[in-house]
């Protein structure tokens, strides 16, 4: 069978660590040099060597981002750093700008190359082109629908990367000057501001037009409901945006998507988890969702215009750090009582509900009630709970 890969965001060292407890069959992330996540916690060299190998002992593999849109003066050091990411045995880089491919073939390099999503590959042609180039894979635009995904995989053969899930951009697949317009900072070089999630006045002869701000937020991306037909028409990589996203964000998504792709691999997904996959992963994001581009073009109900709640919520209650006895260790992120009826999940075990009957404090006193983030608690439950498990409000 073909390469069939969940692909996880690791915007820092913890949260590789997740993404792959919790299914992910490879990584990508950005050392602190020709990235497009300035703000993440990038890594250093050390870390990118400590990551590669870490993830090569669990049979995993690693893809870093050198994909921004280089200046003159990016290009300083950029061979230097390609001959570095190939010394620690990076499995591939992912690229944009032909400079990257270039150098990639003339240095002979092992490492796979891969065309980033900023390349905005939407056609056979140009995905012909970088395969002559030496690309093995190419990162579709996020616009690609049905049709094109097709007509690419069966003229070129590359293995096909697509989004599956996160958030969507509102220019061409991430290629943005709003971001540089408004604030000087270069989305395509890293310094995205997200300025597409901000909200405007409306004005007319200086006069506000309506009372409601303006806003073109597109919905996020979210492919639950088409994951059987992508792997049918020969999509090999569904990536998950969120490098800049929370532990629990990424555990969620990635435990999710991994169990619907296991299910569909073993013929035994049903409507009833599909629909309990779409109430998790609407819970774990703060703004809706839909397939976007893949089936029709997308219009009024997968965008944001006027108004939106994009509060985020409270559902990550506790970290569990240990179990023994019937007694978990958690460390607290949100609010949680007596009485509250909670869910654990994790990546060994199928999620159950519980409701809480007594909380202990660190030195084994009973409280009522957690209220202080990071405080480390005891929960009776009457259950062996694997560590790096997580606590959530019931869905």
């Amino acid at each position: 069978m073909a390469l069939l890969e969940l692909l996880a965001p690791a915007g820092s060292k913890e949260k590789m660590e997740f993404a792959f407890l919790y299914g992910a069959d490879a990584i990508y992330f950005a050392g602190q040099e020709f990235g497009l996540r300035a703000n993440a916690k990038n890594f250093t060299r050390d870390e990118m060597r400590e990551t590669v190998e870490y993830a090569h002992s669990l049979g995993k593999r690693c893809y870093v981002t050198v994909n921004i849109v280089f200046h003159n003066e990016d290009l300083t050091n950029l061979k230097d750093y390609l001959l570095f990411l190939d010394s620690i045995n990076v499995d591939a880089i992912l690229a944009s700008d032909i400079t990257v491919m270039k150098l990639h073939k003339e240095l002979n390099l092992k490492m796979e190359l891969h065309i980033s999503t900023q390349a905005s590959t939407l056609n056979s042609e140009v995905a012909a082109f970088y395969k002559e180039l030496g690309a093995k894979r190419v990162v579709l635009a996020r616009e690609a629908n049905r049709k094109d995904i097709i007509d690419i995989k069966e003229k070129t053969g590359l293995d096909i990367e697509c989004f599956a899930h996160g958030a969507m951009c509102t220019s061409i697949s991430g290629r943005c000057v709003m971001s540089n317009y408004a604030t000087n900072r270069d989305s395509n070089r890293g310094g995205c501001v997200q300025i597409c999630r901000w909200t405007f006045d409306y004005n007319k002869d200086g006069q506000k037009v309506t009372e409601t701000p303006f806003s073109m937020t597109p919905k996020d991306l979210n492919m639950i409901s088409y994951i059987e037909d992508m792997i049918n028409v020969g999509v090999n990589s569904f990536k998950i945006e969120g490098r800049m996203r929370s532990i629990y964000y990424v555990s969620t998504v990635i435990l999710i998507y991994r169990r619907i792709i296991d299910k569909i691999l073993n013929n035994t997904l049903d409507d009833e988890y599909k629909e309990y996959a779409l109430k998790v992963l609407n819970r774990v994001a703060n703004r809706e969702s839909s397939p976007q581009f893949y089936d029709k073009l997308p219009g009024v109900n997968e965008q944001y215009y006027l108004g939106r709640d994009e509060a985020s919520n409270q559902d990550f209650l506790g970290l569990v750090l240990d179990s023994k006895d019937g007694l978990v260790k958690i460390e607290e992120r949100n609010t949680f009582k007596v009485g509250d009826t909670v869910e654990f999940f994790g990546p060994s075990f199928e999620t159950f509900s519980y409701t809480i009957d007594k909380i202990y404090d660190k030195d084994m006193n009973e409280i009522d009630k957690a209220v202080h983030p990071k405080e480390e608690l005891y929960i009776k439950v009457n259950a062996d709970i694997p560590k790096n498990s997580m606590m959530r409000i019931k869905l």
